[in-house]
Protein backbone atom coordinates (compact mmCIF):
# COMPACT_ATOMS: atom_id res chain seq x y z
CA UNK A 1 0.00 0.00 0.00
CA UNK A 2 1.36 3.46 -0.94
CA UNK A 3 2.20 5.73 1.94
CA UNK A 4 0.21 8.96 2.05
CA UNK A 5 1.87 12.34 2.17
CA UNK A 6 2.10 13.88 5.62
CA UNK A 7 0.46 17.26 6.12
CA UNK A 8 -1.96 19.27 4.03
CA UNK A 9 -1.30 20.78 0.60
CA UNK A 10 -0.53 24.40 1.49
CA UNK A 11 0.67 26.59 -1.41
CA UNK A 12 1.88 30.16 -0.98
CA UNK A 13 4.27 32.49 0.82
CA UNK A 14 4.52 33.59 4.43
CA UNK A 15 6.68 36.53 5.50
CA UNK A 16 7.98 36.20 9.06
CA UNK A 17 9.71 39.06 10.84
CA UNK A 18 12.45 36.86 12.22
CA UNK A 19 13.64 37.68 15.76
CA UNK A 20 17.26 37.49 16.89
CA UNK A 21 18.52 34.34 18.56
CA UNK A 22 16.97 31.68 16.33
CA UNK A 23 18.09 30.03 13.11
CA UNK A 24 16.27 30.42 9.82
CA UNK A 25 15.74 26.65 9.67
CA UNK A 26 14.05 26.69 13.08
CA UNK A 27 11.63 29.39 11.88
CA UNK A 28 10.80 27.35 8.77
CA UNK A 29 10.20 24.22 10.83
CA UNK A 30 7.91 26.11 13.20
CA UNK A 31 5.95 27.62 10.30
CA UNK A 32 5.56 24.25 8.61
CA UNK A 33 4.23 22.78 11.85
CA UNK A 34 1.90 25.74 12.45
CA UNK A 35 0.32 25.34 9.01
CA UNK A 36 0.45 21.55 9.07
CA UNK A 37 2.05 21.86 5.63
CA UNK A 38 3.60 19.06 3.60
CA UNK A 39 6.49 21.08 2.25
CA UNK A 40 8.24 24.34 3.15
CA UNK A 41 11.50 26.17 2.47
CA UNK A 42 12.93 29.68 2.70
CA UNK A 43 14.38 32.16 0.23
CA UNK A 44 17.66 33.26 1.80
CA UNK A 45 19.18 32.44 5.19
CA UNK A 46 19.51 35.02 7.93
CA UNK A 47 22.19 34.61 10.61
CA UNK A 48 20.76 33.63 14.02
CA UNK A 49 21.56 37.10 15.41
CA UNK A 50 19.89 38.88 12.47
CA UNK A 51 16.26 40.01 12.27
CA UNK A 52 13.80 40.92 9.54
CA UNK A 53 12.37 39.38 6.38
CA UNK A 54 12.40 35.60 6.21
CA UNK A 55 10.23 34.61 3.25
CA UNK A 56 8.91 31.06 3.60
CA UNK A 57 7.53 29.16 0.62
CA UNK A 58 4.97 26.35 1.00
CA UNK A 59 4.16 23.62 -1.47
CA UNK A 60 4.25 24.68 -5.12
CA UNK A 61 5.59 28.10 -4.09
CA UNK A 62 8.93 26.41 -3.40
CA UNK A 63 9.35 26.28 -7.19
CA UNK A 64 9.47 30.09 -7.21
CA UNK A 65 12.16 30.36 -4.52
CA UNK A 66 15.01 31.01 -7.00
CA UNK A 67 13.31 34.20 -8.19
CA UNK A 68 13.27 35.61 -4.65
CA UNK A 69 16.80 34.40 -3.92
CA UNK A 70 18.04 36.21 -7.04
CA UNK A 71 16.11 39.43 -6.32
CA UNK A 72 17.59 42.54 -4.71
CA UNK A 73 17.49 42.75 -0.91
CA UNK A 74 17.89 45.63 1.55
CA UNK A 75 19.70 45.53 4.88
CA UNK A 76 20.08 48.05 7.70
CA UNK A 77 23.01 47.29 9.96
CA UNK A 78 25.14 48.79 12.70
CA UNK A 79 28.91 48.53 12.57
CA UNK A 80 31.03 48.76 15.72
CA UNK A 81 34.46 50.27 15.08
CA UNK A 82 37.69 49.41 16.83
CA UNK A 83 37.56 45.61 16.89
CA UNK A 84 37.66 42.69 14.47
CA UNK A 85 36.08 39.38 15.47
CA UNK A 86 36.55 35.86 14.12
CA UNK A 87 32.90 35.78 13.00
CA UNK A 88 32.80 39.41 11.75
CA UNK A 89 29.91 40.10 14.11
CA UNK A 90 29.33 40.64 17.83
CA UNK A 91 28.81 36.90 18.43
CA UNK A 92 32.48 36.07 17.87
CA UNK A 93 35.77 36.48 19.71
CA UNK A 94 37.74 39.70 19.35
CA UNK A 95 40.93 38.92 17.41
CA UNK A 96 42.29 42.44 16.85
CA UNK A 97 41.64 45.95 18.19
CA UNK A 98 42.33 49.53 17.13
CA UNK A 99 42.13 52.88 18.90
CA UNK A 100 41.38 54.68 15.63
CA UNK A 101 37.88 55.92 14.81
CA UNK A 102 36.68 57.17 11.41
CA UNK A 103 35.06 60.56 10.86
CA UNK A 104 31.71 60.80 9.09
CA UNK A 105 33.51 62.23 6.07
CA UNK A 106 35.95 59.30 6.05
CA UNK A 107 33.09 56.79 6.09
CA UNK A 108 31.23 58.50 3.25
CA UNK A 109 34.39 58.69 1.17
CA UNK A 110 35.01 54.95 1.59
CA UNK A 111 31.53 53.72 0.62
CA UNK A 112 31.78 54.05 -3.20
CA UNK A 113 34.46 51.34 -3.23
CA UNK A 114 31.82 48.91 -1.96
CA UNK A 115 29.16 49.65 -4.60
CA UNK A 116 28.60 48.27 -8.09
CA UNK A 117 30.11 44.92 -9.07
CA UNK A 118 32.57 44.01 -6.35
CA UNK A 119 34.45 40.94 -5.11
CA UNK A 120 33.76 39.81 -1.57
CA UNK A 121 35.44 37.16 0.59
CA UNK A 122 32.82 35.38 2.76
CA UNK A 123 33.30 35.29 6.55
CA UNK A 124 35.23 32.35 8.01
CA UNK A 125 32.04 31.41 9.83
CA UNK A 126 29.69 31.11 6.83
CA UNK A 127 27.71 28.43 5.01
CA UNK A 128 29.93 28.33 1.92
CA UNK A 129 31.38 24.90 1.16
CA UNK A 130 35.08 24.08 1.25
CA UNK A 131 35.84 20.63 -0.22
CA UNK A 132 32.32 19.51 0.66
CA UNK A 133 32.35 20.88 4.22
CA UNK A 134 30.62 24.02 5.52
CA UNK A 135 33.10 26.77 6.30
CA UNK A 136 31.61 27.38 9.75
CA UNK A 137 32.13 23.72 10.70
CA UNK A 138 35.79 23.89 9.72
CA UNK A 139 36.24 27.26 11.47
CA UNK A 140 34.73 25.88 14.68
CA UNK A 141 37.24 23.03 14.50
CA UNK A 142 40.03 25.61 14.47
CA UNK A 143 40.93 25.50 10.78
CA UNK A 144 42.24 28.70 9.18
CA UNK A 145 40.45 28.96 5.84
CA UNK A 146 41.50 30.56 2.57
CA UNK A 147 38.12 31.41 1.08
CA UNK A 148 37.89 32.63 -2.50
CA UNK A 149 36.42 36.03 -3.31
CA UNK A 150 32.97 35.93 -4.87
CA UNK A 151 31.23 38.46 -7.10
CA UNK A 152 28.48 40.61 -5.57
CA UNK A 153 26.36 43.39 -7.02
CA UNK A 154 25.76 46.23 -4.56
CA UNK A 155 23.19 48.69 -5.86
CA UNK A 156 23.69 51.15 -3.01
CA UNK A 157 25.48 51.51 0.34
CA UNK A 158 24.50 54.57 2.35
CA UNK A 159 25.46 56.00 5.73
CA UNK A 160 22.34 56.58 7.84
CA UNK A 161 23.92 57.67 11.12
CA UNK A 162 27.46 58.07 12.46
CA UNK A 163 28.33 57.88 16.15
CA UNK A 164 31.57 57.92 18.09
CA UNK A 165 32.11 54.16 17.98
CA UNK A 166 29.40 52.95 15.60
CA UNK A 167 27.77 53.69 12.27
CA UNK A 168 24.37 52.69 10.87
CA UNK A 169 24.32 51.84 7.17
CA UNK A 170 21.81 50.63 4.62
CA UNK A 171 22.73 48.37 1.72
CA UNK A 172 20.78 47.11 -1.29
CA UNK A 173 22.49 44.16 -2.94
CA UNK A 174 21.99 41.08 -5.05
CA UNK A 175 22.30 37.39 -4.35
CA UNK A 176 25.02 36.02 -2.08
CA UNK A 177 25.97 39.16 -0.16
CA UNK A 178 27.48 38.98 3.33
CA UNK A 179 26.86 42.12 5.36
CA UNK A 180 29.46 40.90 7.86
CA UNK A 181 32.08 40.98 5.10
CA UNK A 182 31.10 44.54 4.19
CA UNK A 183 31.57 45.63 7.83
CA UNK A 184 34.89 43.79 8.11
CA UNK A 185 36.31 45.14 4.86
CA UNK A 186 35.04 48.67 5.45
CA UNK A 187 36.68 48.69 8.88
CA UNK A 188 39.98 47.57 7.40
CA UNK A 189 39.79 50.12 4.59
CA UNK A 190 39.24 52.87 7.18
CA UNK A 191 42.12 51.53 9.28
CA UNK A 192 40.00 51.18 12.40
CA UNK A 193 38.62 47.60 12.09
CA UNK A 194 34.95 46.81 12.46
CA UNK A 195 32.27 44.17 12.87
CA UNK A 196 28.48 43.95 12.67
CA UNK A 197 26.68 44.77 15.89
CA UNK A 198 23.08 44.52 14.62
CA UNK A 199 21.61 43.42 11.30
CA UNK A 200 18.10 43.61 9.88
CA UNK A 201 16.81 42.59 6.45
CA UNK A 202 14.30 45.31 5.60
CA UNK A 203 12.98 43.83 2.37
CA UNK A 204 13.68 41.00 -0.03
CA UNK A 205 12.24 41.22 -3.54
CA UNK A 206 8.49 41.86 -3.11
CA UNK A 207 8.49 41.05 0.63
CA UNK A 208 8.88 43.66 3.38
CA UNK A 209 9.59 43.22 7.07
CA UNK A 210 6.76 45.63 7.91
CA UNK A 211 4.33 43.11 6.37
CA UNK A 212 5.79 40.12 8.21
CA UNK A 213 4.11 38.37 11.12
CA UNK A 214 5.81 38.01 14.46
CA UNK A 215 7.41 34.64 15.13
CA UNK A 216 5.34 34.27 18.33
CA UNK A 217 2.15 34.28 16.25
CA UNK A 218 3.09 30.94 14.76
CA UNK A 219 2.43 29.36 18.14
CA UNK A 220 -0.57 31.54 18.98
CA UNK A 221 -2.38 30.99 15.66
CA UNK A 222 -1.18 27.48 14.83
CA UNK A 223 -3.61 25.29 12.85
CA UNK A 224 -6.18 28.09 12.69
CA UNK A 225 -7.97 29.82 9.77
CA UNK A 226 -6.61 33.12 11.08
CA UNK A 227 -3.05 31.99 10.40
CA UNK A 228 -4.04 30.96 6.87
CA UNK A 229 -5.09 34.56 6.22
CA UNK A 230 -1.45 35.64 6.52
CA UNK A 231 -0.52 33.42 3.57
CA UNK A 232 0.34 35.27 0.36
CA UNK A 233 -0.42 33.80 -3.07
CA UNK A 234 2.16 31.66 -4.82
CA UNK A 235 2.18 34.27 -7.58
CA UNK A 236 3.75 36.85 -5.23
CA UNK A 237 7.07 35.09 -5.72
CA UNK A 238 6.93 35.75 -9.46
CA UNK A 239 6.73 39.54 -9.23
CA UNK A 240 10.09 39.95 -10.99
CA UNK A 241 8.95 38.02 -14.09
CA UNK A 242 6.48 39.12 -16.80
CA UNK A 243 3.08 37.44 -16.70
CA UNK A 244 1.54 35.90 -19.82
CA UNK A 245 -2.12 34.88 -19.87
CA UNK A 246 -2.87 31.61 -21.59
CA UNK A 247 -5.86 30.06 -23.31
CA UNK A 248 -7.72 27.10 -21.75
CA UNK A 249 -6.03 24.82 -24.28
CA UNK A 250 -2.66 26.39 -23.54
CA UNK A 251 -3.16 25.91 -19.79
CA UNK A 252 -3.99 22.23 -20.30
CA UNK A 253 -0.88 21.68 -22.39
CA UNK A 254 1.35 23.55 -19.94
CA UNK A 255 0.04 21.52 -17.00
CA UNK A 256 1.20 18.41 -18.85
CA UNK A 257 4.67 19.90 -19.37
CA UNK A 258 4.17 20.80 -23.03
CA UNK A 259 4.52 24.21 -24.73
CA UNK A 260 1.25 26.13 -24.50
CA UNK A 261 -0.21 29.08 -26.37
CA UNK A 262 -0.16 32.41 -24.51
CA UNK A 263 -1.70 35.74 -25.37
CA UNK A 264 0.43 38.52 -26.84
CA UNK A 265 2.35 40.63 -24.33
CA UNK A 266 5.40 42.87 -24.12
CA UNK A 267 7.99 40.12 -24.03
CA UNK A 268 10.75 39.23 -26.43
CA UNK A 269 11.58 35.86 -27.95
CA UNK A 270 13.64 33.91 -25.39
CA UNK A 271 12.47 35.90 -22.34
CA UNK A 272 11.69 34.02 -19.13
CA UNK A 273 8.08 34.52 -18.03
CA UNK A 274 5.19 32.82 -16.28
CA UNK A 275 1.78 31.86 -17.59
CA UNK A 276 -1.49 32.30 -15.76
CA UNK A 277 -5.01 31.04 -16.35
CA UNK A 278 -7.96 32.59 -14.50
CA UNK A 279 -5.53 34.40 -12.22
CA UNK A 280 -3.55 31.33 -11.15
CA UNK A 281 0.02 30.53 -12.11
CA UNK A 282 0.28 27.51 -14.39
CA UNK A 283 3.95 27.36 -15.40
CA UNK A 284 7.27 29.19 -15.61
CA UNK A 285 9.28 28.97 -18.77
CA UNK A 286 10.69 30.63 -21.88
CA UNK A 287 8.58 32.56 -24.40
CA UNK A 288 9.00 31.53 -28.03
CA UNK A 289 6.77 32.58 -30.93
CA UNK A 290 3.43 32.76 -29.12
CA UNK A 291 4.05 29.85 -26.77
CA UNK A 292 5.53 29.37 -23.33
CA UNK A 293 7.95 26.46 -23.15
CA UNK A 294 7.73 25.34 -19.50
CA UNK A 295 10.69 24.70 -17.24
CA UNK A 296 8.55 24.44 -14.09
CA UNK A 297 4.91 23.36 -13.96
CA UNK A 298 2.87 24.78 -11.06
CA UNK A 299 0.07 22.57 -9.75
CA UNK A 300 -1.28 24.78 -6.98
CA UNK A 301 -3.85 23.10 -4.74
CA UNK A 302 -3.14 19.57 -5.95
Amino acid sequence: MARGKKGRPVDGWLVVDKPAGITSSAVVNKARWAFGARKAGHAGTLDPAATGVLAIAFGEATKTVPYITDALKAYRFTVTWGAATNTDDAEGEVIETSALRPSEADIRAALPAFTGDILQVPPQFSAVKVEGERAYALARAGDELELSARPLFVESLDLVEAGADTAVLEMVCGKGGYVRSIARDLGRRLGCLGHVKELRRVWSGPFEASDGIAFTLLDELAKSPELDRHLLPLETGLAELPELRCTPEGAARLRNGNPGMVLAAEVEYGDEAWASFEGRAVAIGVYRAGELHPSRVLLSGE
